[in-house]
């Protein structure tokens, strides 16, 4: 891929994917616009903060922005995550971000790339090893126990947040795990961005011993079959540092980062 694709690829990303809003709102979601940024509240266990540009803002306005979402969640004794991409403008973001009390957390990697390889590899599973979709909370929370022993924190937002999505409109998310017997041992998500060209995919965690042995890739290109199924022609992925290397060999192009950016009042 040439420097060319990847800003084709992260031009589309920017246009298509961005302000990554819920589409259409589950029932107790709302969505506010303060000038080019957008407040999501009620999705999950704090709210969200997306734009496409801030456009141009810079500077004192900047900075009479960022304190107004400060001052909001802070009144409502809420936590909310400002997502920063790599690229964004002004460059002294996430300065003026940290400035205002926000907190980055790990940095992930923005790829993008086209469906249909992804779709044509033949996933090869060890044996034993089953994919199956899911939509019952039951198996929303053997998900989340699973997370939970990989990252060692509390999953148990995935499941609401799962669980609603699906009811407000199934056809919007299919979530599908690997399982060995009885065992969730790893598990992802996919997400088909209404009106877009863009499926995007989430999760992927997988147990300690159960890795390197082609579970992740798997996930990626059943979940891969089903976009190009709903005729979405490119997907993306915020991976980490131990799934980049893989999804890149698979074709997918790094475009920008993306960095969590926590206030907790």
């Amino acid at each position: 891929m040439t420097d060319l694709d990847a800003r084709s690829l992260r031009d589309a990303y920017d246009s298509q994917v961005r302000p990554e809003l819920p589409d259409p709102l589950p029932a107790g979601v709302t969505v506010e616009r303060d000038g080019p940024l957008f407040r999501v509240l009620g999705l999950d266990q704090r709210g969200f903060l997306t734009y496409r540009t801030l456009d141009g803002l810079a500077g004192a306005e900047l900075d009479a922005l960022i304190a107004r979402q400060v001052e909001f969640f802070r009144a409502r004794g809420e936590g909310v995550e400002w997502k920063l991409a790599g690229h964004d403008e002004p460059a002294d973001l996430g300065d003026r971000l940290r400035a205002a009390g926000f907190v980055p957390e790990d940095e992930e990697t923005v790829v993008v790339g086209p469906v249909a390889p992804l779709a044509a590899a033949v996933p090869v599973l060890p044996e034993g090893v089953r994919l199956r979709e899911v939509t019952g909370r039951v198996d929303l929370e053997r998900i989340a126990a699973m997370e939970e022993e990989v990252w060692g924190d509390d999953r148990s937002h995935l499941v609401t947040g799962l669980e609603l999505e699906i009811a407000t409109d199934p056809q919007s998310i299919t979530v599908v795990v690997a399982e060995a017997g009885e065992t969730v041992v790893s598990a992802g998500w996919i997400r088909y961005q209404r009106g877009t060209g863009f499926a995007s995919l989430w999760g992927g965690s997988t147990l300690p011993q159960w890795r390197k042995r082609g579970i992740y890739r798997a996930l990626v290109a059943y979940r891969a079959r089903l976009a190009q199924q709903r005729g979405k022609t490119l997907v993306q992925v915020d991976c980490s540092p131990d799934s980049r290397p893989i999804l890149e060999r698979l074709g997918l192009v790094a475009v920008t980062t993306s960095t969590p950016y926590v206030y907790t009042p």
